[in-house]
């Protein structure tokens, strides 16, 4: 049997594990152990389903059995947050210039400032959602106020006047929205990321 998580082979030795099931209840243990949780499983090269799980794990293991499992530690997600909080900084100041970088004819710097910022809310959002895997660690965050979901469902709008912004050129409500809209929104988060 071959062991992999997340894309890495692992040695491993089996003891009593006779069936993937075992396989896969021992690797939960460790993972409760060590503060990760398993988020997907493939056997074989095919994905596991809820609804396939208990035939899966019924099958006898085989020399040539894969197993592969996709993992994620609270860890992983804190380090996620400590740097997403110093983007968020970091892009809330340069919001701040946005205006000015449209108006001097700096639109690829500009753009690019435009293109981090969509990049850090998605990033952001992704870590949120895997952050609901640690509860105890995690479900206490606030920002302003709310819940990641409540945040960013008063966020959205706030963002895509942006986008309209952006599209129309409209330069004084760009540099309203990224000042005082935007940015400090950012700061909020920043503030909330610090697990």
């Amino acid at each position: 049997m071959e062991l992999y998580v997340n894309d890495e082979k692992i040695d491993v030795e089996l003891e009593n594990e006779k069936t993937v099931g075992d396989v896969l209840t021992a690797f939960e243990a460790e993972c409760a152990r060590t503060n990760a949780t398993t988020v997907s499983i493939f056997v074989d090269g095919k994905s596991v389903t809820a609804e396939d799980f208990d035939r899966v794990a019924a099958k006898p293991l085989e020399p040539d059995t894969k197993i592969n499992l996709g993992v994620v530690s609270q860890q992983a997600v804190e380090d996620a947050f400590r740097e997403q909080k110093q983007q968020c900084l970091k892009i809330s100041e340069e919001l701040k210039q946005l205006p000015a970088k449209f108006q001097s004819g700096k639109d690829r710097e500009a753009n690019r400032i435009i293109t981090a910022l969509a990049d850090l809310v998605d990033n952001i959002c992704h870590t949120a959602s895997i952050s609901a895997l640690f509860p105890q660690k995690f479900g206490t965050v606030t920002i302003d106020g709310k819940n990641f979901a409540g945040f960013f469902a008063d966020f959205s709008p706030v963002l895509k006047d942006f986008e309209q912004a952006i599209e129309s050129k409209d330069t004084v409500l760009l540099g309203d929205l990224a000042e005082y809209e935007i940015s400090p929104r950012l700061e909020s988060l920043a503030d909330a990321l610090e697990v």
